[in-house]
């Protein structure tokens, strides 16, 4: 290796270092503030205190957010998990014209700034009649989410051998049997990949949710917002810690599942 290719690569080690540490300093300090016994934002804190954790698990208002965010999170995933695969099939396995435009129109919501989307949703659901707003949230999270299914599934599927179902008829199994044997368990990954991104897309949407909440029915987000405004104190940073955790959680069983390198690939 010649001097100017170990400079190259120091360079590059220096960059990718000061990249990490740009990103992960807010998080840092957010959870070193949640700990923190001060009542504003201080660092280095006064002293150490679980306090703020205390007063998260009496809110009540943030843990119906939490609740409402979950419980949409999961069902808009499920909804375009179902969705999002039969898109990709459909996508792959069929011969029109168009087929490539399609795919860039599923993952469009991608490419768009969310307050676009979510205008330009608010406008198509009041066209269409439709005000109620959890209804309205659900349906919007799955806007979000189905890009990542159908982005994810596809490429997988264009991996995908499609003679194994056929061989599989040929054992004797049904084609309903066949898919749930040999295609199901092959696309087991970029089902738990894309599910998991997913979720955690929907669970951390502020731009597009906010056109959809009102008083009664608010994200965790939105909720986030609401209290910074209102009573800013470390309690905020205590949230942002828990969803880091879940954010790492996620991570560690999706390289349990799939692995990290595997969850790249997709």
């Amino acid at each position: 290796m010649t001097g100017i290719e170990r400079l190259a690569k120091a360079l590059v080690w220096i960059v990718a270092a000061a990249t990490v540490v740009f990103l992960m300093t807010p998080l840092a300090v957010a959870v070193a503030v949640s700990f923190g016994s001060s009542a504003v934002f201080t660092l280095p804190a006064p002293g150490w205190s679980l306090r703020w954790y205390e007063a998260l698990g009496r809110s009540r208002d943030l843990w119906a957010a939490v609740a409402t965010s979950a419980e949409i999170a999961a069902l808009s995933t499920v909804i375009a998990l179902v969705l999002g695969t039969l898109a990709a099939i459909g996508l792959v396995r069929g011969s029109f014209r168009g087929r490539e435009a399609i795919v860039t129109f599923l993952v469009s919501p991608l490419m768009l700034p969310g307050l676009v989307v979510g205008i330009a949703m608010l406008e198509a659901f009041r066209g269409m009649g439709l005000r109620h707003v959890w209804a309205s949230l659900m349906v919007a999270h799955v806007v979000i989410t189905l890009p990542y299914v159908v982005r994810t599934v596809y490429a997988a599927l264009a991996l995908f051998d499609f003679t194994l179902i056929d061989a599989a008829r040929t054992l004797g199994l049904s084609y309903p049997r066949a898919v749930l044997a040999v295609l199901v368990p092959a696309l087991a990954p970029a089902f738990i990949t894309s599910g998991m991104f997913a979720f955690l897309a929907s669970m951390d949407n502020y731009p597009i949710s906010i056109f959809f909440t009102d008083a009664w029915t608010k994200t965790l987000p939105i909720q986030m917002l609401q209290y910074v405004e209102e009573s800013p104190d470390p309690t905020i940073a205590a949230i942002s810690t828990l969803l880091i955790l879940l954010a790492g959680a996620v991570l560690v069983v999706g390289d349990r599942l799939v692995g990290l390198r595997r969850m790249a690939d997709l």
